[in-house]
């Protein structure tokens, strides 16, 4: 078996299941039980469990529903959007991540000639009568409350497909340039999209700076610009910009199409 499937398998016993020891991991994988502690610590070091004398817990999945977080700071995410659309040209692939400055940039997208994939069904939605843009749903399992696709059906199909723009959310930057999610299972769909992207953008309104979160999703290298509504913080300005991190203001001016 190989060490994703084991590490998807572990995180849905976990979740499902509450704490667990490494024995009764390993017996309900099929594998020994050095493998499970091997296989452990790469996660606690990940932010996806928390290891416990003898096994693991689960991270508490501390994020709010797509609803609630909607309506917050929605001027300064509209200002992110439109800014992070002007960086997209006629003909591109786009990736759009979960999130609701996500779907907030598909609204600035309607009449364009662009081929979108997401695994947001707030942005399908929002295009699917777009007839100018070519649309690929992602197939995974849905998550309700936060209109989002997840697991390995999802990974799977982002290694069929290649964008040149992933437009990308967090919960917040940490100040060496970490990006981070609080939506544990998500995290390794973020990490498939980054990998089917030649360019990556991190949109993040200026409440996401210094940020926090329990799983780490990439750090600034793989980051190529990054969009916010405000200056940055100096240290985390610094550690992006040693990253070659570009970092673009998105201002109220933005907003006028």
């Amino acid at each position: 078996m190989l060490p994703e499937r084991r590490h998807q398998l572990i995180l849905r016993a976990l979740r499902e299941d509450g704490p667990s020891t490494i024995v009764a991991l390993a017996e309900r994988l099929g594998v020994s039980a050095a493998t499970v502690r091997r296989d452990l610590v790469r996660l606690d070091e990940e932010g996806l469990l928390t290891r416990v004398y003898g096994g693991a817990s689960p991270v508490s999945d501390r994020d709010e529903p797509f609803t609630d977080v909607a309506t917050v700071r929605v001027e300064e995410k509209d200002a992110v959007a439109a800014r992070a659309a002007a960086l997209v040209k006629d003909g591109e692939t786009v990736l759009l991540d979960i999130g609701t400055t996500a779907h907030r940039l598909a609204r600035r997208l309607h009449g364009r000639n662009l081929t979108v994939v997401t695994s947001n069904m707030a942005v399908y939605e929002e295009l699917a009568d777009d007839a100018g843009i070519e649309l690929v749903l992602l197939g995974g399992m849905l998550r309700r409350e936060y209109r989002s696709l997840v697991g390995f059906l999802t990974e799977d199909n982002l290694r069929q497909v290649h964008a040149d723009h992933l437009f990308l959310g967090t919960s917040g930057v940490r100040p060496d340039g970490r990006v981070m999610d609080t939506t544990v299972v998500e995290v390794p769909v973020k990490r498939a999209m980054i990998a089917a992207s030649d360019r990556v953008v991190l949109l993040a309104d200026s409440a996401k700076f210094p940020g926090t979160g329990v799983a780490t999703v990439c750090g600034p290298d793989a980051l190529n610009t990054v969009v916010t509504d405000a200056p940055v913080d100096e240290r985390t300005a610094a550690a992006l910009g040693e990253a070659g991190v570009a970092i673009v203001r998105a201002t109220a001016a933005a907003l006028v199409d």
